[in-house]
C-alpha cells in the first residue's frame, strides 16, 4: 500500500490564484503549440501537434508483476477518458484526431512502469463509469474527483489536486469567494460532476440564507459554454481550474475570477485514476504514480501542461474525498 501525505484544510480549500497565470499568447502561425504563462511567469510552450515526443519512463518489473494477470495476458491497459475536448487535461491534436494532454501523458506513464501499451478510448462523460462498471475499461484518467459516493463502487489512485475554477467573461467586476457571490447569477455547469454538486448546495445555501439561489443552466460542450460567457447568456462557467485558466491565457476573452477545492470547503480534493472497485488494479496504479513521482517524470509532464501547481507529493488509495454534502 502505496503512504499518504498529509491532509489539507480549509486553509487551502479557497485558492485566488489559478494554476495558469492568465496572460498568454495565442496561438502560433503554425499551428503546433500554444504559449501560456505558468504559475511564476515562466512561459510555457504547448505543444498541440499530434507529434507529441510524450515523457517516458522504464517498466518495473516489482510493480507490474501486481497487475491482476488477467490484463498481464492481455498486455494492453485499456484506459478510458471523456471525450470532451478539455486542454490542457484531455482534447484534440491539430490533426482533430490524436488524443492528447496531461492526462493521456499521465497515463502513458503508469503504463510504462506496468511494462502494458497504452490504449485511450475517448466516450462521453457518463460512459466512462457505464465501461468502468462492466469492466470494459481498466482505468479512467479523465480528471477524475475522488468523493465519497464514487468510493462505493471505485478505488482510487490520487495524482494531481482538483481545484475548480470560476469563469467569466474578462472585465465582469465579479470575484468569488463563496455561495453568496453566485447568488442569483446564471452559471453554467457539466452535468453529473463534483462541480455541478458543489454548485447546486451553494444555491440551496443561498435560499436557505434568503438570497436568490443560482440559475444553473447546461451546455454540450465546451464552445456552447464560451459562446453563452462571451455573449453575456451567462454570468460565469464553473469547470476544473486548468481548464479554466488555459482557456482565459490562450484566448484572453475570459478570467477566472475565483477557484475552489473541488472537495468543499474543508478538504483539498484530488484528482486520481479510477479502477472497478476490488479490481485489484488500484495498489499497482499507486505504486505506479509513486514511481514516477520519485524518478521526477511526473514532475516533467505536469511542468509540459503548465500544471506544475497542482502536483501532490504522493499518491494515495483511496483517500477522504467530496463529502455527500458540505455541511
Amino acid at each position: 500500500m502505496s503512504p499518504s501525505h498529509p491532509r489539507r484544510t480549509a486553509a487551502a480549500a479557497l485558492v485566488l490564484a489559478s494554476s495558469l497565470v492568465l496572460a498568454a499568447c495565442g496561438n502560433p502561425a503554425d499551428g503546433g503549440t500554444t504559449e501560456i504563462a505558468a504559475t511564476k511567469g515562466a512561459d510555457t510552450k504547448i505543444n498541440t501537434s499530434p507529434e507529441q515526443d510524450r515523457v517516458t519512463t522504464d517498466k518495473v518489473a516489482s510493480i507490474a508483476a501486481g497487475v491482476p494477470e488477467r490484463i498481464r495476458e492481455t498486455g494492453t491497459l485499456e484506459l478510458v477518458a471523456s471525450s470532451g475536448s478539455a486542454a490542457p487535461l484531455t482534447f484534440y491534436a491539430t490533426d482533430d484526431k490524436t488524443v492528447i494532454g496531461v492526462e493521456p501523458d499521465l497515463a502513458h506513464l503508469v503504463a510504462d512502469v506496468l511494462g502494458l501499451e497504452p490504449h485511450i478510448n475517448t466516450v462521453s462523460w457518463e460512459n466512462v463509469f457505464v465501461g468502468l462498471d462492466s469492466a470494459k475499461y481498466d482505468v479512467g484518467f479523465s480528471n477524475i474527483t475522488v468523493t465519497e459516493e464514487r468510493k462505493e463502487k471505485y478505488d482510487f489512485a490520487t495524482y494531481r489536486e482538483d481545484n475548480l475554477g470560476f469563469e467569466a467573461k474578462k472585465g465582469s467586476g465579479l470575484k468569488i469567494t463563496g455561495p453568496e457571490d453566485v447568488a442569483g447569477l446564471t452559471v453554467a455547469v457539466s452535468s453529473g460532476t463534483n462541480q455541478e454538486k458543489l454548485l447546486i448546495e451553494w444555491s440551496k445555501e443561498n435560499e436557505k440564507a434568503g438570497r436568490k439561489p443560482v440559475d444553473v443552466k447546461y451546455y454540450q460542450n465546451d464552445s456552447d459554454t464560451h459562446l453563452a460567457l462571451r455573449s453575456g447568456r451567462i454570468d460565469l462557467y464553473l469547470g476544473p481550474n486548468p481548464t479554466a485558466a488555459h482557456h482565459a491565457a490562450t484566448t484572453g476573452e475570459t478570467e477566472v475570477v475565483g477557484t475552489y477545492s473541488g472537495a468543499g470547503a474543508t478538504l483539498q480534493g484530488l484528482i486520481a485514476a479510477a479502477t472497478k472497485k476490488n479490481s485489484g488494479l488500484a495498489e499497482p496504479l499507486a505504486d505506479a504514480l509513486n514511481h514516477v513521482i520519485d524518478n521526477g517524470t511526473y514532475a516533467q509532464v505536469l511542468r509540459r501542461w503548465g500544471l506544475s501547481g497542482e502536483a501532490v507529493t504522493r499518491s494515495e488509495i483511496n483517500p477522504p474525498g467530496l463529502p455527500r454534502t458540505n455541511e
